[in-house]
């Protein structure tokens, strides 16, 4: 696949999770050894990779997940930030989660405890890792998506992976085969409505 190519087509996928299809850690590793060659601030690679396979671990995770979706977005209620079809995705990924045959948790080891202040650089020092890492996924014919919603109770799931007190989690990314023909770019809106060129333009 040209460059191009991947960064058009690596979705988050949700309901397209072949939740029956081994993957084999050897290929988790292999993307996360370009993962790792992300920039990182200063030089720094604080970044910590939790590659969870262990069924009864998945499934511990998956049932803390589905918690925090359904507090976050309960059944009854509509929110009109989320289109309903991407709704629908979300809520199936959150009945699923723990049957996904991996999950990688992107974490960041800061002895020095979480600035209260602005987190940008500090964030910033371990997400391009994790988007490197659902690229390079993409490349070996794997499927990831970008989740957080666990993160609404990050310490259940810290217990579970017995994470030290001073590892936090960035993200978690479900991975496994497709299922399905290939991934087509996104709907977005046009460039034009949300490009400022030299400073804001409301025009």
């Amino acid at each position: 696949m040209h460059a191009e190519e991947v960064l058009a087509t690596t979705r988050s996928v949700r309901r397209r999770l072949d939740l029956t299809r081994p993957v084999d850690v050897a290929d988790v590793r292999a993307c996360l050894e370009l993962a790792v060659q992300a920039p990182t601030g200063a030089g720094r690679q604080h970044w910590r990779w939790i590659v969870v396979t262990d069924g009864g671990l998945r499934s511990a995770i998956g049932k803390v997940y589905r918690a925090a979706f359904e507090q976050r977005y309960p059944p009854d209620v509509t929110d009109p930030t989320v289109p309903p079809r991407d709704m629908v995705s979300a809520r199936y990924l959150a009945e699923h989660l723990g049957q996904v045959p991996v999950l990688v948790v992107p974490c960041l080891s800061l002895p020095n405890g979480l600035s209260t202040g602005n987190q940008a650089g500090t964030w910033g020092s371990l997400l391009p890792a994790a988007w490197s890492y659902m690229l390079a996924a993409r490349t070996r014919g794997l499927a990831t998506a970008w989740t957080s919603v666990h993160l609404d109770r990050e310490a259940e799931v810290a217990a579970l992976l017995r994470l030290p007190g001073h590892v936090r989690q960035g993200a978690l990314i479900p991975t496994a085969y497709p299922i399905g023909g290939d991934f087509r770019p996104a709907r977005r809106g046009p460039l034009d409505d949300v490009i400022h060129i030299d400073g804001w333009n409301e025009t």
